[in-house]
């Protein structure tokens, strides 16, 4: 007698995948008729199975016809072909919700350069005794706007915080990342239920991807702008102690079209594209450099109006040669990383100019040292019997101060039809702080204080000028590629 024949089982071999059936219509048809079945439910499927918990991007092209589709982001467009598998597009970049929220993007820069703490492992660490002097707070330079306490904007800092980048690695870790959107998601307690889920997504853009020092993470929804607008997100005190705690800094920008194509650059001169003070460096020349630098000092930090400061520097340059910007020239040390920014901003077709509140000559000559479009400084007056500075400046121009510099930007912009989201700023000193705050993009680099504290964004920890390329979402493979000759 011929033995009934055994039901078929479902199988993954290649036949089958090609079939109108699939195993997983097999194992759905199997749950269905399992769930008419009276009495409890005792299957494991029964028990931790739930419709919304469905696998996705697996259903064949008969179960797509006679089912909706299970994908996260409905409606999902599918691309199918008359046989074979189906692929469903269902990231969010690809089909974003109908109520798709405003997206920002932090690019964090670890502090390669300068790791903070010097032990191989704080429990290694020298054994302290009761009676060792214990030394006063520090805060780690480059990890906030100020090293010093007495002028640290917030509550102090723990002295000793957890060395929490040395633990799980110098660089942008895995634990790194997810404390970053640990602290992004506590900020959204604010936020409507329905705006209260992080969605996120990173990418490396630094050429090594097991020990990033840049890391860019786009995430949606921002807080509530009503309790933390999106340009005082970056100085919030949980991404302050984020940025202690693993030594890096954070730079947050809205995620569009504007962020990745800027049309016109503006940069300071001293301590920005160049490392010297020009004014400290002329008073040198007749020994009145203490009084100059001190000046100096004081109207970069915002303590002095800076237009009543530089004439009172400029006079006590009278009798300098005249020839003295030449002699400066081959002292000029320019800022690491300048000529590389300025290269790839020019191979993208962005405009540049320096306005500096120095002097004419050195700003000329870095324009031509660096393939900038515009220069704009102080003019001095020179006596032309004696060939010496005056002590004066030229009444016939304008003082290049804070006022002046966003009036540049913003005329440069409007005079070459640039949208000012699509400009970008980078300084040092307080008479930069009006046109970092006009500029698409208004970066501090390592600055005074009071200008890291008022600028939409700053940078202490990169290893260079070039460094802010990055903030324009390029990686270190694409900015090869664009100095490449």
């Amino acid at each position: 007698m011929a033995s009934p024949q055994r039901s078929r089982k479902p199988s993954l071999a290649k036949d089958s995948l090609a079939s109108s059936s699939s195993y997983l219509d097999d194992h759905l048809e199997y749950k269905t008729r399992q769930s008419h079945q009276s009495g409890p439910t005792t299957s494991i499927d029964g028990i931790i199975e739930q419709p919304a918990r469905l696998p996705r991007n697996t259903m064949s092209s008969l179960s797509l016809s006679s089912r909706r589709s299970i994908s996260a982001i409905p409606p999902s467009p599918v691309v199918a072909q008359e046989s074979g598998p189906v692929h469903t597009i269902s990231h969010t970049n690809c089909v974003p919700e109908l109520d798709d929220p405003a997206r920002l993007v932090a690019t964090i820069f670890y502090n390669a350069a300068a790791p903070s703490h010097s032990h191989p492992h704080p429990d290694q660490s020298p054994q302290s005794k009761p009676t060792d002097f214990l030394p006063p707070p520090e805060i780690v330079a480059g990890s906030a706007p100020t090293t010093r306490i007495e002028e640290y904007p917030l509550e102090p800092p723990a002295p000793e915080p957890e060395p929490l980048d040395h633990l799980y690695g110098p660089f942008v870790s895995q634990l790194c990342l997810t404390h970053f959107l640990s602290t992004l998601d506590s900020l959204l307690i604010h936020n409507e239920p329905e705006q209260r889920r992080l969605t996120s997504s990173h990418r490396c853009l630094a050429t090594d991807p097991c020990r990033p020092r840049i890391m860019e993470v786009t995430f949606s929804p921002p807080p509530n702008p009503t309790y933390l607008p999106s340009e005082l997100l970056s100085k919030h005190e949980s991404i302050y102690k984020f940025e202690r705690e693993w030594n890096c800094e954070v730079i947050i920008q809205p995620s569009n079209i504007h962020r990745r194509y800027k049309r016109l650059c503006v940069f300071d001169m001293d301590s920005t594209l160049i490392q010297q003070e020009v004014i400290d460096e002329i008073a040198a020349f007749v020994g009145v450099q203490s009084e100059v630098s001190a000046i100096t000092a004081r109207a970069m930090n915002g303590e002095l109006d800076f237009a009543a400061s530089l004439r009172a520097r400029v006079a006590l340059l009278k009798g300098v040669p005249g020839d003295v910007f030449e002699k400066l020239k081959p002292k000029i040390t320019i800022t690491p990383g300048a000529r590389e920014l300025c290269e790839c901003l020019k191979r993208l077709g962005c405009t540049l100019a320096v306005c500096s509140g120095g002097f004419q000559p050195l700003a000329d000559w870095l324009a031509g040292e660096l393939g900038l479009d515009h220069a704009f400084a102080n003019h001095l007056i020179t006596d032309p019997k004696t060939n010496t500075l005056t002590g004066e400046l030229h009444p016939d121009y304008p003082i290049v101060d804070g006022e002046h510099k966003k009036n540049l930007l913003l005329s440069m912009a409007k005079e070459k039809g640039i949208r000012l989201e699509q400009t970008m700023a980078v300084g040092d000193g307080a008479n930069d702080i009006p046109m970092l705050r006009a500029a698409g993009l208004g970066v501090a680099w390592r600055a005074k204080s009071k200008v890291q504290m008022e600028a939409p964004a700053r940078l202490n920890v990169g290893e260079g000028l070039s460094d802010l390329i990055y903030l324009l979402g390029l990686t270190s493979v694409e900015v090869a590629e664009l100095l490449r000759d």
